[in-house]
């Protein structure tokens, strides 16, 4: 923006709006009127969603527009957050809140005899991620704009995105979701800002006065084109932007083609670029997935890259700042290839001397790792990574030449350290490691949680931290309060205020005011009937979804993530059986009533996931039909986890599971959402767990099993789960159960293999924690009988959770990391 721009926009700065229901009313007819062409006595419920969101985001461009101005007049330092995720949610309530503007606009379309809740459940759920990576990335975007740190968010304009799941006899189906369907509202094309990306071709060298210069000429050219979405923070003065970039070829037919009569090969061009942007994820199991996955990152990478460049040069002469004026935050491996492409752009592109491009992209990237597991620090086969990007594929292999060299000039590492540290896995097949990319590439590298922080440096990255010892530092992950508390549970906020005022809803961490009421029996009373109202919504979409009728007076126990074997799904699921066989044995006892709830997607080549879903519906089926357990034991998987579900899961849990094998969770968010809900954790020392028992204390989270450390020597020691098995009978019992058929019929065998892999290897641990989990459940039961100790518990979670705000979060990033923002 140049200073006439810039002194235009001033000028032009819009006159501040009326926010009284008057006022409002006026506007959603008008908008009904001339944006859709609809009265209001013809208008529809869709009509009247898009009308309210049109006018809702009037308001929010006018704050847009000054927030984009004041950024430019103080010149402050921008943070670009790269992700290949962002699980936004549904943005009408969450625009309407942070804005203030829930009552008068409830009261506005109450006059046409429209209920803003019904209005609001028609919007569809962004299908922009899939997990706490993309949910992390979305309560970021939000908690910069609130805390007043100029963030762009970058990412994919995934037209299908992460699938919509469906179970069919009891197994997972993969479908498209179609959350463009009738367009978005939110969003603006940028025409403007489209990028040319390339892949493949050759690199030549060409010398100009003496000086070689690389010029890579590629010989396929898609382009990218900016959707701008506005992220307005709490109290709607600060408004950020997600940019989300379409992939589209450059011509849309061969016309040549066409008329010769071939009318499919003439959109083939078309087709595979708009591929790029489809479908989140695709299944990299075979070449063209694992293709497809690269050109996504590359082609958002490069994209971004160019506009942050275009950016910077129509406010500042050269790039010789672009550090002190951008930050950029890869959120996990994803983005990586982003190091080789800024040096391109910076080298090859605009000039600039090696060493001086290298200081600088070191400068301007950080990182945050999400995973200690290897297999998922992304690796590419090089033939793949050289065939589609042959000038990257260069400058990795020059600066992992720098890389090494220092490490051996410098510190004389031995061979095995520097084959850790190398940026290619010789060992193999040959493979770029992108994890030490963006190491090596970034001057700041994050864990998510403390325990994750500290295991970065003596697993994943041990020979890297070796080089760089002061690289790695903690950023425990958070949540925004604003949609995890105030909107999805207005119950808990309106008792909270009646208690301590409104202070916590502008700084969160005064919730521990809470913490005193905890002994307050007329507060712990209502505390309850508000998770008694949350827990009748949920039963009532669990009977309305899948007709099965739970009872909200049971314990809520709930599991609600991504399947995976390290989350160990199938531990919840075998002491659900080993619960159903006691119930069974012993049906005099006083057994405590229990609904078990699970939900999450399996990624759709990940076969063992896939099989823990299909064994949950069948446990599911059987006990849910047997009369002998009546309503002490129900079991639900709810089919397409996603925010909007969450927003209803969180506040009706009872208990939350959150029990990984310890080591591997890298944080968490789910075990915050629901903490600060008033559920109850049960779960492994691993992740922010860690924190969560140090803010709660002991007395107020239930922890079992196995530390990371003890994983890591019994992994070592070759520990197989056979001798575990026959020891513990429960265990034994409910695997023979899984394994003879009794829950599988129709296929007896179905599950012999999974259950065959407990006793062969128990990699994940699960047979070695089951008796210490079993324990603690148990240890839940007899405490729900004492329902004054619970709720006491309950509130303190409630209190104790305001430090795991995202907001906190965002802080520690701008002040340590990206030096930004109001603080810096």
């Amino acid at each position: 923006m140049t200073p006439d721009t810039l002194a235009r926009a001033t000028a032009d700065k819009p006159t501040p709006r009326r926010n009284d229901a008057d006022t409002i009313a006026t506007e959603i007819v008008e908008k009904l009127t001339y944006s859709i062409g609809k009265t209001t006595t013809a208008a529809r419920l869709h009509d009247w969603l898009e009308a309210t969101t049109l006018v809702v985001r009037d308001r929010i461009i006018d704050n847009w527009f000054g927030t984009t101005i004041h950024t430019y007049q103080r010149q402050e330092k921008r943070v670009c957050y790269l992700s290949m995720e962002f699980l936004i949610g549904r943005l009408l309530r969450d625009a309407i809140s942070n804005l203030g503007l829930t009552d008068p606009i409830r009261e506005a379309l109450a006059r046409y005899d429209v209920e803003l809740d019904l209005v609001e459940l028609l919007e569809p759920d962004a299908a922009l991620g899939n997990g706490g990576l993309g949910r992390l990335a979305a309560c970021f975007m939000e908690s910069m704009a609130t805390t007043g740190v100029p963030g762009f968010g970058y990412g994919i304009r995934y037209v299908h995105g992460f699938f919509r799941q469906e179970i069919v006899d009891g197994q997972q189906v993969e479908l498209p979701e179609t959350w463009l369907k009738h367009g978005n509202p939110w969003e603006f094309e940028r025409r403007e800002s489209s990028y040319e990306i390339g892949f493949g071709g050759k690199v030549t060298t060409i010398d100009e006065n003496g000086r070689q210069r690389q010029v890579w000429r590629p010989a396929e050219r898609v382009l990218a084109v900016a959707y701008d979405t506005p992220v307005v923070g709490w109290r709607g003065t600060h408004v950020n932007t997600l940019r989300l970039w379409s992939a589209q070829s450059l011509d849309p037919i061969l016309l040549d083609a066409f008329n010769a009569g071939d009318h499919i090969g003439a959109l083939l061009e078309a087709n595979k670029a708009e591929a790029i942007t489809r479908v989140l994820y695709p299944a990299d199991s075979h070449q063209a997935g694992q293709e497809l996955r690269l050109r996504q990152e590359y082609f958002f990478s490069s994209a971004s890259l160019q506009d942050i460049i275009r950016r910077h040069l129509t406010q500042y002469p050269d790039l010789s700042n672009l550090s002190d004026k951008v930050a950029v935050q890869l959120n996990d491996t994803h983005p990586a290839v982003s190091v080789a492409e800024l040096m391109r752009l910076l080298v090859d592109v605009h000039g600039i001397e090696w060493d001086t491009a290298w200081a600088t992209t070191r400068a301007v990237f950080s990182y945050t790792n999400h995973t200690l597991l290897p297999e998922a620090l992304e690796t590419w086969p090089i033939h793949l990574f050289e065939r589609l990007l042959p000038r990257q594929m260069q400058i990795i292999y020059a600066i992992n030449a720098g890389v090494l060299r220092e490490a051996t000039q410098e510190h004389s590492f031995d061979d095995d350290t520097i084959r850790g540290i190398s940026l290619i896995d010789e060992g193999n097949g040959r493979r770029v490691r992108m994890g030490q990319l963006a190491f090596v590439g970034s001057h700041a590298v994050n864990g998510v949680s403390a325990l994750h922080t500290d295991l970065m440096k003596e697993t994943v990255f041990r020979d890297l931290h070796k080089l760089y010892p002061t690289r790695i530092e903690n950023k425990t992950n958070g949540v925004t309060p604003r949609r995890w508390l105030f909107e999805s549970n207005p119950g808990l906020t309106r008792l909270a205020e009646q208690a301590i005022g409104t202070g916590f809803r502008d700084d969160i961490t005064e919730l521990v005011k809470l913490d005193p009421f905890a002994e307050d029996a007329s507060f712990r009373e209502r505390f309850a009937g508000v998770k008694r109202q949350n827990k009748q919504r949920l039963a009532t979409l669990i009977e309305e979804r899948l007709a099965i009728q739970v009872n909200p007076d049971a314990i809520f126990d709930i599991q609600v993530k991504r399947i995976h074997e390290y989350k160990r799904q199938l531990l919840n699921i075998l002491e659900t059986v080993a619960l159903y066989e006691q119930i069974r044995s012993l049906p005099h006892l006083d057994w405590t009533p229990r609904v078990k709830i699970l939900a999450g997607k399996a990624a759709p080549s990940y076969a063992q996931a896939k099989e823990i879903i299909h064994l949950a519906g069948d446990v599911a089926r059987v006990i849910n039909a047997d009369p002998g357990v009546r309503d002490l034991l129900k079991v639900v998987f709810i089919p397409n986890y996603n925010v909007s579900l969450a927003e209803i899961i969180m506040p009706a849990a009872d208990v939350s599971e959150q029990i990984s094998t310890a080591g591997l969770e890298a944080s968490g968010t789910g075990n915050m959402k629901f903490a600060l809900n008033g559920a109850l954790t049960i779960g492994t020392l691993d992740g922010a767990n860690v924190e969560m028992l140090e803010h709660l204390g002991q007395e107020n989270i239930f922890i079992f099993g196995l530390k990371a450390d003890e994983v890591a020597k019994l992994r070592a020691e070759g520990h197989s789960g056979q001798g575990v098995i026959e020891r513990q009978p429960l265990l034994r019992s409910a695997i023979d159960s899984i394994s003879a058929g009794v829950f599988s019929q129709d296929d007896p065998n179905r599950y012999a293999g999974l259950m065959g892999a407990l006793r062969d290897r128990d990699w994940w641990m699960i047979a070695a924690d089951f008796k210490a989990y079993w324990d603690t459940q148990r240890q839940l039961d007899v405490l729900w009988k004492d329902r004054a100790k619970w709720d006491a518990i309950a509130v303190r979670n409630t209190a104790r959770m305001g430090w795991f705000s995202s907001d906190r979060s965002i802080r520690e990033y701008a002040h340590d990391i990206w030096r930004a923002g109001p603080d810096a």
